[in-house]
């Protein structure tokens, strides 16, 4: 089952595992989705977000002081959502963590999001309206940046298909693409922006990944591995905010926004 105009049946995974290390003391004792933004936790505001647009089912994926997130939101009747949750017991990579929404997905195809990035609600409909109406394998949200070497650089056709998806890329690496002419001077870099839609055909993905030299699996890995088979992901350039909430800097500038979801 795809998913439906008006999000009415979609299912939405959201990643928050992880503990956060970059927001130092802040994520001691508290997960970093549970971390406040103009007033309440950034994965409220994901619900919140997701709520508005018509999803009804979520499966959050908890880790870092799963039960602090568990017992906030409980089984979602607050926010017109049902959720459940998984565990990622062994914090290794976000290429396994969406694996533990398998059964929660089953055929259908679903919205996957981590748990720190915020977007205006809008940009789930049109990724979903985008999707719905054309045969891909997966979508890829991305920003345009002038600095990649933090992110996820996605290299796209003059389709706008996925052609390369690189993990914080080198400034050697752009150089090469460059060279090669897989990036023009001139042109737009693009940043993996941290929202997907996917298939079930990804988990034939995560199944075979190997660990990254970081020592984790990544789910970069795994879309890489899509392209070189040929399955098309399209990507979905984000209008309007967005927010990588990666460190205590940006959640402090987010403090003197108005809500990014609205």
């Amino acid at each position: 089952m795809g998913l439906r105009r008006g999000l009415d049946r979609m299912k939405a995974v959201i990643l928050a595992a992880g503990k956060g290390t970059r927001m130092g003391k802040l994520t001691s004792n508290l997960p970093k989705p549970m971390l406040k933004a103009q007033g309440k936790p950034i994965l409220e505001h994901i619900v919140e977000g997701l709520a508005a647009v018509g999803v009804q089912s979520v499966c959050v994926v908890t880790g870092w002081k799963a039960e602090i997130v568990e017992e906030y939101f409980g089984d979602g009747a607050a926010w017109n959502v049902a959720i459940c949750y998984a565990r990622q017991i062994v914090p290794d990579g976000t290429g396994k963590a969406p694996e533990l929404a398998k059964d929660f997905v089953g055929g259908d195809s679903f919205l996957l999001t981590y748990g720190d990035i915020l977007v205006r609600r809008e940009t789930y409909r049109t990724m979903a309206d985008r999707f719905v109406g054309g045969n891909f394998a997966g979508m890829l949200a991305v920003t345009q940046k002038e600095d990649v070497t933090q992110g996820g650089l996605g290299v796209f056709d003059e389709d706008f298909y996925l052609t390369h998806l690189l993990e914080k890329p080198s400034a050697a690496q752009i150089r090469e693409l460059r060279a090669q002419s897989w990036l023009k001077e001139g042109e737009p870099l693009y940043c993996n922006a941290g929202v997907y839609i996917f298939r079930p055909l990804l988990f034939d993905y995560t199944a075979k990944l190997r660990k990254s030299p970081r020592g984790e699996y990544e789910l970069t890995d795994a879309l890489q591995a899509m392209v070189a088979d040929k399955a098309r992901i399209a990507g979905h350039l984000i209008a309007g905010t967005w927010a990588d909430v990666r460190d205590a800097k940006v959640l402090a500038s987010l403090q003197a926004e108005s809500s990014p979801q609205r």
